[in-house]
């Protein structure tokens, strides 16, 4: 669960709120996301690390290469900067962005645009009047159609082969674009803790049906074009995703921090590489103290798991009545009571790289060492 004693050692002279990264946490799951996936190369989500330091070494790490950028002004700067595959996330409408990567040769060779609808390709052609090739990826929706349900995250309007292949036709009809890859993102999969046995049916009937599919969809394409990438897969699903043979790479980022969206997962458990401290400011009763701020919640369904959690000391946990708040954040247990003012709680997020929007550095500990990282905020950069 982290190694908090030493952490507040090593980082006692510093003023909360301050946020750590384990980077013995985050080699040792470096490598366990390496071992997961199987030998198919692991492409770093940057959404979920937004430090490039942090970026820089785990892409130096063997079993990673390049980057999955989540918006296209990011893109240009870490191609800017020294990353020479960079594969965008989400279709982009950034006017500016766009005109940029199409009168940069350099940059455009760099980076894929990601599509799903022949009206992607007219918008880029509307706002980007250089000369540039554009280089795209076929966003395909991943998730599971059962029951009359539709189980995943609602993303691009592409699912059958023929659907795929017809705007993959399109693509390659005009000489303004190149056909490079793919996608399919099968949050049902990799995103849900294995919390109950519907879970991991959902899981299960969600996994064999993207495999039969998404073959039918590469082979499809294929007929078309060829393809450089087939990406599929999260954090939450690199075994499932690795090992069906259409799929030349995966995705993962989160996996690297250890937040506590990933503490309930059946085959893997990540170390919790990164937290942030926060100093105790009041005692208003018995068995509560107060801390300062620390109200960092996370995106995503507005409910519980998405709160940062006490890790530290341990017994800890938020007021129902109050949870983590903007200039305070009350806890409650046993272990307040030895709590005094000016003591540091430790505190884990609920996803990964989020958490760093509210920091201008990391600070790095490396066995007894600590350093400073900067953060994407730290350098100025805000990409919404």
């Amino acid at each position: 669960m982290g190694d908090f004693d030493r952490y507040a050692r090593l980082t006692a002279g510093l003023d909360a709120p301050y946020a750590v990264i384990d980077l013995d946490a985050f080699r040792r799951n470096a490598d366990d996301l390496v071992s997961r996936a199987g030998g198919t190369p692991i492409r770093i989500a940057s959404k979920s690390v937004r430090c490039r330091a942090l970026i820089t070494a785990a892409l130096e790490r063997p079993g990673f290469h390049g980057v999955m950028s989540y918006a296209l002004p990011e893109a240009l700067w870490l191609a800017r900067n020294g990353v020479d595959d960079i594969l965008l996330g989400y279709p982009t409408t950034h006017r500016s962005a766009l005109s940029e990567l199409s009168e940069d040769p350099e940059a455009a060779s760099r980076i894929t645009l990601m599509i799903d609808s022949p009206e992607h390709l007219a918008y880029i052609k509307a706002v980007a009047a250089g000369s540039a090739r554009v280089q795209v990826c076929l966003d395909v929706d991943a998730s599971l159609r059962v029951f009359g349900q539709h189980l995943g995250v609602r993303r691009s309007p592409l699912r059958t082969p023929a659907d795929v292949a017809a705007l993959a036709r399109t693509v390659a009809d005009d000489d303004a674009f190149e056909l490079t890859g793919v996608m399919f993102y099968e949050a049902q999969i990799a995103g849900l803790p294995d919390t109950s046995p519907a879970v991991r049916w959902v899981k299960r009937r969600s996994a064999a049906e993207l495999a039969d599919r998404r073959g039918a969809v590469v082979d499809a394409v294929k007929q078309v074009a060829g393809l450089r990438i087939v990406n599929s897969g999260g954090t939450g699903s690199l075994e499932i995703s690795s090992a069906d043979p259409s799929v030349t790479e995966v995705t993962a980022g989160s996996g690297l921090y250890g937040p506590t969206l990933f503490d309930k997962y059946d085959v893997f458990q990540p170390e919790p590489a990164m937290a942030y401290a926060l100093d105790v400011v009041r005692r208003p009763a018995p068995r509560i103290a107060t801390l300062f701020g620390g109200g960092y919640v996370a995106s995503g369904p507005a409910k519980k798991s998405r709160l940062p959690l006490p890790a530290w000391p341990s017994g800890l946990k938020l007021l129902g009545t109050e949870g983590a708040g903007e200039v305070q954040t009350p806890v409650q247990g046993q272990s307040a009571d030895r709590l005094n003012l000016g003591d540091r709680v430790w505190m884990r997020y609920a996803k990964a790289g989020e958490m760093l929007e509210r920091f201008d550095v990391v600070h790095a500990i490396d066995a007894d060492q600590v350093s400073e990282f900067v953060t994407y905020r730290g350098e100025g950069k805000n990409f919404g």
